[in-house]
């Protein structure tokens, strides 16, 4: 048999170290091959001296392969035999470089072309190549950008945007936080009030129910059946909320709310500290739609107004409850106003014997200080 010219003689170190890879078996598959054909290719005492074509049939690989590792073995080490060897050659270029792919998200960011709501990644195409951004680009390239840096330019979200530097919106949030710190007093609840509305839809086929590997199925098909009023009375510090269903939210169903709040769910405090948007109906005026004008005066007294800020209902920890009933109970179809009843009565019953409470951590300190752009600047 020829001596080979590149013969493999591994130190007894080498040889540990190579073994170790092989019996823990957690490297690269590629690192572990090549550890396996210089142990069977190792001609020292140790060693097996397998020949290449042994060797390449145990394992699966080829003679070249094996080859072209004891060469490297050889003329460069151990190191260098067990690392993939880089071919600068055989690296596609980048098409997108840093200042590239920083141009392709400022785009992404920035409003559509006229005549399109949103950008496609046929339009970012066009976009860049007429920049001059790149010479030429595919959609699949353009989608790898913004998904490898989290950007969604095909959806939007509305959101209450609240004006900067605003003496009014500050004072009604500090306000409303101030109330919200102080402590409980049975004698002066708190009271969170908001409301929303619910579609009623009507199954014009019966639903298909989910089983082993299919989820249920519902006819894209439907009938309205009209919208339902909803009215969320939340005391935080109690534990306690009420919904109520109405078939209108106007000024006399909100009168009758306030009535129901003082007279049935807390008719022996002295009076009850009530935190509500500025909407047009939430003010003592409809009381005065609702009921005689005595009753109303003496409906009036009962409560301590406390109003959120005009685009800061997010302070109204009722509109928080609501986003709760909203995801546990009302995400699905309902067919009319005593089913919704039911279904938010038992919810409500729920919540309560388990005392949900709202935990509130945001202070006045702290909107000084993260809100500090809505505050009026006198430096």
């Amino acid at each position: 048999m020829a001596v080979k010219k590149y013969a493999v003689r591994l130190s007894g170190e080498e040889r540990e170290r190579l073994e170790s890879l092989v019996r823990a078996g957690k490297s690269p598959a590629q690192l572990l091959t090549k550890a396996r054909i210089l142990l069977k290719a190792d001609v020292s005492a140790a060693g097996e001296g397998w020949s290449d074509s042994a060797i390449s049939v145990a394992l699966d690989t080829s003679i070249n392969n094996i080859g072209r590792l004891r060469r490297r073995l050889v003329e460069e080490g151990l190191e260098a035999a067990l690392k993939r060897k880089h071919n600068p050659n055989s690296a596609r270029k980048r098409i997108f470089d840093g200042a590239a792919e920083a141009k392709l998200i400022a785009l992404t960011c920035s409003p559509a072309p006229e005549g399109f709501a949103r950008w496609s990644l046929r339009l970012l195409e066009e976009k860049v190549v007429e920049l001059n951004i790149v010479k030429q680009v595919s959609d699949n390239t353009i989608g790898r950008t913004p998904k490898k840096n989290a950007l969604k330019p095909h959806r939007n979200r509305q959101w209450v945007i609240p004006p900067d530097a605003s003496a009014g919106f500050v004072a009604a949030m500090e306000d409303v936080l101030e109330t919200y710190q102080k402590p409980r007093d049975p004698n002066r609840p708190l009271v969170c009030l908001d409301e929303s509305s619910k579609q009623l839809i009507i199954e014009t086929r019966a639903p298909i129910p989910a089983k082993p590997g299919q989820p249920a199925r519902h006819d894209c098909e439907y009938e309205r059946n009209g919208v339902a009023s909803i009215f969320m009375m939340f005391s935080p510090l109690e534990g306690w909320r009420r919904v109520k269903v109405t078939d209108r939210h106007a000024a006399a169903d909100y009168g009758q709310v306030l009535k129901e709040l003082s007279d049935t769910h807390f008719p022996r405090a002295e009076k009850i500290v009530l935190v509500q948007d500025n909407l047009s109906t939430h003010t003592a005026a409809s009381l005065y739609a609702a009921f005689p004008a005595a009753e109303a005066r003496r409906l009036a007294k009962r409560f301590e107004w406390h109003y959120t800020p005009k685009h800061g209902s997010w302070l109204d920890m009722a509109e928080s409850e609501l986003a709760v009933l909203t995801t546990q109970c009302l995400s699905r179809r309902i067919p009319n106003k005593q089913a919704l009843q039911r279904e938010v009565d038992a919810w409500q019953d729920h919540r309560n014997k388990h005392h949900a409470k709202a935990d509130w951590q945001f202070t006045t300190d702290d909107a000084r200080v993260k809100l500090k752009r809505l505050y009026p600047n006198f430096e």
